[in-house]
């Protein structure tokens, strides 16, 4: 594994672009310069977030989200295992 987060990212198990080895090493994300704790899914190439809206849930059970346009700048919280 790279010491780069992958360039699209989601929380959810059913989402194609769901990583489970990059979720379990920890990925955090910088919004605009800003720490986010709750994202769902982000897309740095093209520049936006998901953000979960508190703790409403849609009617299938997912949390319900904000999709934001931005700088997205992700990061590995811990060090590779490789290294």
């Amino acid at each position: 594994m790279t010491d780069t987060p992958p360039d699209r990212l989601a929380a959810n198990p059913n989402s194609p672009f769901y990583d489970e080895k990059a979720l379990e090493r920890g990925v955090g994300v910088r919004f605009k310069g800003v720490e986010k704790t709750n994202v769902e899914e982000y897309c740095v190439s093209e520049g936006w977030v998901r953000l979960s809206a508190g703790k409403t849930l849609d009617r299938a059970g997912n949390p319900m989200t904000v999709k934001l346009k931005g700088t997205v700048e992700p990061y590995f919280r811990d060090p590779s295992a490789e290294a």
